[in-house]
């Protein structure tokens, strides 16, 4: 098919990933070279995803394949809060299979990541893009970019027909979805698209390959493993939160400002969150719960500590669509500075097409457990039932 939604390449090279990995992957290098992860892939809607195994396991040996390219590195260089010997490191890099565990487990099934954090941390971003473009190769053979383009200029049209152009003056979106993408044909459709019609409200990707090649801006900083590690990285565990800001801060001395607050619900972020934090930090990251009950948590305890919210960034990035985009803009325009990362919404969603709901997440770091409660039941993840407990009493989870 000419215009088919699948091209040779699944991941097309190292930076086919999430910004977010790198900005991690180089507070890894500097400050916890030698913290040991575990990681374990979960399907939420319970797909039956046996019959990709051995096309799961063919694919992480192109991926031990893969290395920088010279031009990658430069781009990356350019980006004044990467310093040179993270890039040395990363002309080195190499993904090792060995950390790759899988198999089928249970009757579903089983992939698992062990090894060094600072070797195993950008693997799950590209095997869940694997998995899932995978799966829609054997299950959606037939679909185009024309399809692709068609359901886009859909949303695009609904939007324009919602919204004025005065309204959606600051109305800004991204895409953050590379990791449940339909393929990376699909993404790159969707991108290229949002950059041409959109581009006063079209403010970045995740995605830093295609930020690479479409000149846009890579977007990202901290996701659920860097809080969940801390867990384990030595300071007491009601510190845990405390200790992974502070370090996110002497890190990036005030750059990659948007700090994620569902590690252990939104509340217990608060309390941690004092003053000097949210000075320092440029605004916060919604991905669980009720996004409208946050937005007003985080826009009160801002005016609590004296800051003026209209000086600070509410990012959303939980299941959005555009629909849920406009509304909560207009509940929070002229209150607080806002901006939204739309992930299957974009990537996903093709007429016929029923998206997957896959994740990679960090069980355990330095041989003991690690948590994410966040502030949405579904989406709490711990292998340690005792842990768990342990957690919520230490935070005054109910």
């Amino acid at each position: 098919m000419a215009d088919s939604a699948f091209s040779q390449r699944i991941v097309q090279n190292l930076l086919d990933t999430d910004f977010y990995k790198l900005s991690m992957m180089q507070a890894v290098l500097h400050n916890y070279p030698n913290a040991e992860v575990e990681w374990e892939f979960r399907c939420r809607n319970r797909e039956d995803l046996r019959a990709y195994l051995e096309q799961i396991r063919e694919q992480v040996e192109v991926l031990a394949g893969l290395a920088y390219s010279q031009e990658e590195l430069d781009f990356l260089q350019r980006i004044p809060f990467f310093t040179a010997d993270f890039i040395r490191f990363l002309r080195l890099f190499r993904f090792n299979p060995d950390y790759v565990q899988t198999g089928i487990h249970n009757g579903e099934l089983y992939l698992r990541l062990k090894g060094p954090w600072l070797h195993v941390i950008l693997f799950e971003v590209p095997l869940l893009a694997t998995i899932s473009e995978i799966r829609n190769r054997q299950r959606y053979p037939q679909v185009s970019l024309d399809a692709v383009r068609e359901r886009l200029q859909e949303k695009f049209d609904w939007l324009r027909r919602e919204a004025s152009a005065g309204e959606l003056d600051g109305f800004k979106m991204a895409d953050f979805g590379t990791r449940r993408r339909f393929s990376y044909p699909v993404q790159e459709t969707v991108v290229a698209g949002l950059k041409n019609d959109f581009p006063g409200q079209f403010v970045g990707t995740s995605n830093v390959h295609l930020a690479r090649t479409l000149q846009v801006k890579p977007l990202g900083t901290m996701a659920h493993e860097w809080l969940m590690a801390h867990q384990q990285l030595g300071p007491r565990l009601i510190d845990s939160q405390i200790a992974a800001l502070d370090c996110w801060v002497r890190e990036y001395r005030g750059q990659l400002g948007i700090a994620l607050t569902d590690c252990i619900t939104m509340d217990a972020f608060l309390t941690d969150f004092d003053l000097y934090f949210a000075k320092l930090f440029d605004g916060l990251r919604h991905d669980s719960g009720d996004p409208l009950v946050w937005a007003e948590k985080a826009i009160a305890h801002y005016e609590r500590l004296g800051i003026d919210p209209l000086t600070k960034t509410l990012v959303f990035s939980d299941g959005l669509d555009l629909p849920r985009a406009l509304a909560i803009y207009r509940a929070t325009r002229g209150r607080i500075d806002v901006s939204f990362g739309i992930g299957t919404h974009f990537t996903c969603d093709i007429p016929g097409v029923e998206p997957m709901n896959i994740v990679l997440k960090m069980t355990a770091c330095n041989g003991h457990p690690v948590a994410k409660i966040s502030d949405a039941p579904g989406k709490t993840q711990c292998n340690d039932e005792n842990f768990l407990r342990y957690l919520k009493h230490v935070f005054k989870v109910t």
